[in-house]
């Protein structure tokens, strides 16, 4: 018989998190971020950048282009979006061109 007693709550791992910056948002909902990874280079050994987009989820659209933002591993939301907007880490400070 299974032991009842143990009331034990089973946490769910840990999701990945990551930091990057918004390249696009003209999707509705949807922003694409470019993730910086710096990685040693295997035959080499020269320090190299690499990058990696991710299509994130955001709710509020409140994301920016340049803005620095964390997002989150969640459920597939579509073919290409698996992540979602947890917070804008930083907004862009850089003032956007007017059309004159």
């Amino acid at each position: 018989m299974a032991d009842t007693t143990n009331t034990e709550i089973k946490e769910r791992s840990q999701r990945k998190e990551r930091v990057g910056e918004v390249i696009s948002n003209k999707m509705a909902k949807t922003i694409i971020v470019r993730v910086e990874r710096r990685f040693p280079h295997p035959r080499f050994k020269k320090v190299v950048t690499g990058y990696k987009k991710f299509y994130a989820h955001d709710e509020k659209s409140e994301a920016k282009v340049g803005d620095l933002v964390r997002i989150e591993e969640t459920r597939p939301l579509s073919k290409t979006k698996s992540w979602r907007l947890v917070e804008v880490v930083e907004r862009n400070t850089d003032a956007a061109p007017v059309a004159a």
